[in-house]
């Protein structure tokens, strides 16, 4: 049977500081300070569940080679489009080739786990990449906006050197409609708590974990990791000791730090628990809604060998405190702004050009000539070495895992930008070439010339007349694992 052979997350930089929120709110709804400790994840405005994804799966992928890959899913309850496939952009975001199978899987909280399971039982020899990611809008001053958090992660699945493998699977489907959002409509709309808690986490988890461990030969008492993800105060706790499985054994939900992702919380929590665990733990991860999953895995040795990643932890460690709550509103498009008449260009995007440039735009691919070695982007006919002008000698070069370094910057604060100032500037590419970039998650006082940065999957505009939103890829301050080197996954 197939297993997980690598894993991977993404949170974005920005946190908002819950305080900020109530403080805003309290005026209305003084029970929201029940939830005023913490904060959760952000997306910055030019971030959404398909960028986010992306970032996941390089993060998962890290030196493996990207061409491997057989089949692609992609679950998400916020997908930016309906009806066209989102895991063809991150696919050609990280360059997997047009022979990849890929699909979207959505309407459900349980997409991620679910496409995980179907991995798990899929044919010897394939590779699959499951990816989840959730960018999910809430009313304000609801609960939810506060409860919530903005999150992907990724599980590659294949045989071989597997870092942890699959000792049972359970599912459960229930027809329990404890919250849902309707066709076009952009929050959701949940039902009383008290309710859902009982008859739905109390009544339907504990059972399920029973079938999963007796299923996989296994006790309570064997269990070393129990990850539970739903960001309901208190309810992990009494769902572990109904299932027999001491408190102590529950994985953090993230909940303080995060939020709760959706889709992609149960791929979260089981990133962040392999990310801390040892060979030959036991791990169940359970997800919950209209029914439940349960796996049961168990680490192996490959798990001390694998290759570093930023990870859960490492993308935790980024953070920063954001405590301006109309930003946050801003940039889930839940306060209209006046935007000046900079923002007020039209923003139509030829599909078929889009189409012609797919490569050298979504995939971030440039050229190598042959005959000098001379890097660009874009690859075009003739090298743009001059003193060399080679003729159709141009080689394929991946430029988004390339380590790059800053050469010139401004802090535009006449251009249009949704978060001013707008900073970019020409970006060195470690072994030639070089670009004029958008920054971003980057503060002004940052900047200097040889600041080292990574290529980073954004939205590069936003069509709203027509519902297209375009896709590129900007500069962003590299971590300390990525200052010298780049994970090289294409």
């Amino acid at each position: 049977m197939n297993g997980i052979v690598a894993f991977g997350a993404y949170v974005p930089r920005l946190r908002l500081q819950r305080e900020a929120v109530v403080r805003a709110n309290a005026w209305f709804d003084g029970s929201l300070a029940a939830h005023r400790a913490g904060e959760r994840a952000m997306c910055n405005f030019d971030e959404d569940a398909v960028t986010m994804a992306v970032e996941a799966a390089r993060d998962c992928l890290g030196t493996l080679d990207a061409a491997k890959v057989d089949d692609l899913q992609l679950a998400s309850t916020s997908l930016p489009y309906a009806s066209r496939l989102n895991a063809s952009i991150v696919a050609q975001a990280l360059n997997l080739g047009e022979e990849v199978g890929a699909i979207d899987v959505t309407g459900s909280q349980r997409g991620a786990t679910s496409a995980l399971m179907q991995a798990l039982r899929g044919g010897a020899g394939r590779r699959t990449l499951v990816v989840a990611s959730d960018r999910r809008k809430a009313k304000v001053a609801s609960a939810q906006e506060l409860l919530y958090g903005d999150a992907a992660a990724a599980v590659l699945v294949g045989d071989g050197e597997v870092i942890a493998q699959p000792l049972a699977m359970v599912s459960r489907t229930v027809d329990m409609a404890d919250h849902y959002r309707g066709a076009g409509a952009a929050t959701d709309t949940y039902w009383e708590e008290r309710w859902i808690r009982e008859e739905g986490h109390l009544r339907q988890v504990p059972p399920a974990i029973a079938d999963a461990l007796a299923q996989a030969g296994l006790t309570a008492a064997q269990v070393d990791r129990l990850c539970i993800a739903l960001p309901h105060k208190g309810v992990p706790q009494r769902l572990a000791k109904l299932a027999g499985i001491a408190p102590e054994r529950l994985h953090d939900t993230l909940a303080a730090s995060v939020g709760n992702a959706g889709a992609a919380h149960p791929l979260l929590m089981l990133a962040h628990a392999l990310g801390e665990a040892t060979p030959g733990q036991v791990l169940v991860l359970v997800a919950f809604g209209q029914g439940v999953d349960v796996l049961v895995l168990r680490t192996t040795e490959a798990l001390r060998a694998r290759s570093p990643r930023t990870g859960a932890q490492g993308w935790l460690a980024r953070g920063s405190a954001e405590h301006n709550y109309m930003k946050f509103l801003v940039f889930n498009d839940l306060l209209p702004l006046e935007r000046g008449m900079r923002a007020e260009n039209d923003k139509l995007t030829p599909l078929s050009v889009e189409y012609r440039h797919r490569k050298t735009v979504h995939g971030f691919v440039g050229g190598r000539c042959g005959a000098c070695g001379t890097a660009q982007w874009p690859r075009t006919d003739i090298c743009v070495n001059p003193a060399c002008g080679a003729t159709g000698t141009q080689q394929d070069l991946p430029f988004a895992d390339t380590p790059a370094r800053v050469m010139t910057y401004t802090a535009d604060r006449l251009a249009y930008s949704p978060s001013p100032p707008a900073c970019y500037g020409m970006v060195q590419f470690e072994g030639g070439g070089r670009l004029m970039m958008d920054f971003t998650d980057v503060d002004e006082q940052q900047l200097a010339v040889g600041l080292p940065m990574r290529m980073s999957f954004r939205i590069k505009a936003v069509d709203t007349a027509r519902g297209y939103v375009r896709y590129f890829w900007k500069a962003a301050v590299a971590g300390p694992q990525e200052n010298t080197h780049g994970n090289g996954n294409s």
